[in-house]
């Protein structure tokens, strides 16, 4: 809980527009109150029984996130994922390079079905 509290003082700050934090399930109810108290938007998608992701920051990216849909990260378009690569705030030049190759990869998936 001491990383969301951290991801929330960088969130008020301005150092981050959205943030992505992982935790036991266990602790859902207490960062989902923490989150509401401090009045920031807010998505938590299950990722197994045991492990929870909260998205949050701002309402703009929230709802982008929430126009992806709730499936595994390992289901994403290489656009979802270049996406949500950018609006974390990761370099975008490495986004690019990460995009470019997963269209490299399903292309090459797409002609050898095909072949």
């Amino acid at each position: 809980m001491k990383v969301l509290a951290h991801h929330i003082y960088e969130y008020k700050k301005g150092l981050r527009k959205l943030i992505l934090h992982t935790l036991p399930a266990q602790n859902r109810f207490e960062a989902e109150t923490r989150l509401k108290l401090a009045g920031i938007d807010f998505l938590t998608r299950q990722v197994s029984p045991s492990k929870i992701n909260i998205f949050f920051g701002a309402k703009e990216c929230i709802e982008v996130i929430k126009h992806i849909g709730d499936k595994p990260f390992n289901e994403y378009t290489p656009e979802e994922d270049f996406i949500l690569g950018v609006l974390l705030g990761y370099d975008k030049i490495q986004q690019c390079n990460r995009y470019l190759e997963f269209c490299e990869r399903k292309r090459l998936k797409t002609f050898a079905k095909s072949a």
